[in-house]
């Protein structure tokens, strides 16, 4: 089996009460079963207060948000159930996280997630290179072996056409979306033929309209919005900041998501999510970082809004190509 993970991932350390925004804050946080079960035995005062927030909720536990914080926050910005009972007594959710784990069997892709304030500074400003281990064990895959070849095969492509520095990123933007319906096309059965870059920017200018930049922050402002200050920053601006650090949010997604379309076959989908963020974070106010940030915990830490943006790839006006090719223009 292969471990494969990025340079940054094994020096990442939580800045605990640093954080300008705690993984407990804005989130009913998730328990896990064997989790829920101590908690719910657990003596003393401790055990009162986790009791009194745990709640289910279509077969899983939560600890209920309350105030905008997780019960157990304290003012210090540490957590009081590892201040008194060390790291082994929290639930899976909070002890695994910001770290991603994809497990496809045969090979396990380790990650951050964006939504972390730290892991989001590392991410868009770090260099990251791929680290890989061999390891004994693992499974036997349960995923289409066709289409995961495709996707392993192209997703290096798809990063280069990210990172060449010398093409400006919107034309690099524009490259990732073409690249994504040629390899679309490869899952769809199709032969994984070279790609010509020239021929699809002379293609894409043909597909494009006039990006409708409010059309897109519309369709953001319509899906669960979970934070205020998310809700506030979806006014976006007219003319667009291509700063390079988007190139690394890009790269981030593609790293993130690529693989995931060995699950329903759908590539364009998860190209188009990250082509729409990457139009609406040009244009909004404030620091791109903190911006990011809130995306994706808005967005990828939230299955119902992911969903939303993934189905509205075939069926929201601001997500078709013709205003996501204008917006890159």
């Amino acid at each position: 089996m292969e471990l494969i993970y990025p340079s940054y991932y094994q020096t990442f350390s939580c800045i605990a009460s640093n954080c300008p925004d705690s993984c407990c804050h804005e989130w009913d946080v998730q328990v896990d079963a064997d989790s829920a079960a101590r908690y719910r035995s657990m003596e003393g005062s401790l055990g009162d207060a986790l009791r009194e927030h745990l709640y289910e909720e279509d077969g899983e536990t939560y600890l209920r948000n309350v105030n905008g914080r997780c019960p157990m926050w304290r003012e210090d910005g540490l957590c009081r159930i590892q201040a008194e009972r060390g790291h082994g007594a929290l639930c899976q959710v909070c002890q695994q996280f910001p770290r991603l784990r994809h497990d496809y069997g045969d090979f396990v892709e380790l990650g951050l997630e964006l939504s972390c304030p730290e892991a989001a500074r590392i991410i868009l400003t770090e260099p990251m290179e791929w680290v890989a281990e061999s390891l004994s064990g693992g499974e036997a895959p349960e995923y289409d072996a066709e289409v995961m070849a495709i996707l392993k095969e192209s997703r290096p492509h798809a990063l280069a056409l990210l990172d060449n520095a010398a093409v400006p990123l919107p034309q690099r933007l524009t490259l990732l979306l073409m690249y994504g319906y040629h390899v679309q096309a490869a899952i769809d059965g199709a032969e994984l033929l070279p790609f010509d870059p020239e021929a699809a920017l002379a293609e894409a200018v043909q597909f494009a309209a006039e990006g409708d930049a409010e059309a897109l922050a519309e369709f953001y402002r319509s899906l669960d919005v979970l934070t205020e200050r998310w809700s506030a920053r979806l006014e976006p601006s007219v003319s667009p900041v291509w700063d390079e650090k988007l190139a690394k949010f890009a790269q981030y997604a593609v790293s993130r998501h690529w693989y995931q379309a060995v699950s329903d076959y759908d590539l364009t989908g998860r190209v188009k999510l990250l082509l729409s963020a990457c139009a609406l974070l040009s244009r909004l106010e404030g620091d791109l970082i903190q911006n990011a940030q809130l995306w994706s915990k808005e967005i990828e830490n939230s299955g119902e809004n992911l969903g939303a943006v993934l189905d509205g790839a075939y069926t929201e006006p601001a997500l078709t190509d013709a205003n996501l090719l204008g917006l890159l223009r």
